[in-house]
């Protein structure tokens, strides 16, 4: 069968920059985007497996509960024809509204005292940095962290689940061999706050402690004033809320030119750069509640044309 040819002199199909476009229009086209997420641990299904009678489904079906493929569905808002070079993967005034949106309520989330008022009240500093850490491990957690106000002193994991307890044990090294949290924290006293940022996160690299608690944990004793600390990049290192949604309205998937766009995007728009992790993390995920009835902060209306 001959196939149709491109200005390249190629087959269509097999044109690497034709096919790119022709992907790229279908995309554009398409107003909702369907990712398909497969859950840790799960495998394939094998084709023999497939293949088979009813008995073979009927098993797999009671085995595949925890091991299943999930199909998700993002709403994406038509293209209005919104096109803003700080953010190209947006096409619709709809989804730059919604961004705008929760910029600026991740912004207002930094100032003082902070996304948890309980680390800046807490006198005891110890204890403000190990209920910081509590809750950057186990979000859920929070009112009953917060009230049960747990002391550096006591440690006590017994509130957390078996796979964080191994986690704050592991915090609880690391702090060790640094001489105390407070130490572990400020590290070399010539280092600036942005410099100290980038150095503790890499420390904290922790089995169970992802970017985005590491990410919350430092943002967190920043904004309270309890260590000098401040974001100068996001740190795009594993696929977490931020990352994806920083992949898709910045567009792309090398992370260091994710960490140029976004860094842009946060000096036009007048903003901390950790106000992007969790805006961005936020117009990213389906349900996360934006008010879109506030006006946005005028940088960030600005930055994205909404002004």
């Amino acid at each position: 069968m001959t196939g149709s040819f491109c200005r390249h002199n190629r087959p269509t199909n097999k044109c690497s920059i034709c096919s790119r476009e022709l992907d790229d229009r279908l995309r554009e086209q398409a107003p909702i985007k369907y990712v398909t997420v497969r859950k840790p641990g799960a495998t394939s299904t094998p084709r023999s497996q497939r293949a088979s009678g009813g008995s073979s489904r009927s098993a797999s079906a009671k085995s595949s509960s925890s091991n299943r493929v999930v199909t998700r569905k993002l709403a994406r808002a038509a293209d209005d024809g919104y096109r803003n070079p700080l953010v190209p993967g947006l096409r619709a005034t709809a989804d730059a509204e919604r961004l705008a949106g929760a910029l600026t309520q991740a912004a207002a989330r930094l100032e003082p005292p902070g996304p948890h008022p309980a680390i800046a009240t807490t006198p005891d500093l110890d204890d403000a940095t190990w209920l910081a850490f509590l809750i950057a491990l186990a979000p859920d957690l929070e009112d009953v962290l917060v009230e049960a106000q747990p002391t550096w002193a006591e440690k006590d994991l017994s509130a957390l689940p078996a796979a964080k307890q191994k986690t704050a044990n592991a915090y609880l090294a690391w702090v060790e061999r640094a001489g105390g949290q407070p130490q572990a924290f400020t590290g070399e006293e010539v280092w600036t706050p942005q410099r100290r940022f980038d150095r503790v996160f890499e420390r904290l690299a922790l089995p169970g402690f992802g970017r985005t608690a590491r990410f919350e944990l430092l943002t967190t004793l920043g904004a309270a004033g309890r260590y000098p600390l401040e974001a100068g990049s996001l740190h795009f290192i594993e696929d977490d809320a931020a990352t994806l949604a920083a992949k898709r309205a910045l567009v792309s998937g090398d992370r260091m030119l994710l960490e140029r766009r976004a860094k842009a995007l946060a000096e036009a728009a007048d903003l901390p750069i950790a106000a992007l992790d969790r805006g961005l993390a936020v117009w990213g995920t389906p349900g996360e509640h934006v008010d879109l009835t506030a006006d946005p902060a005028p940088g960030v209306a600005a930055a994205l044309s909404l002004r």
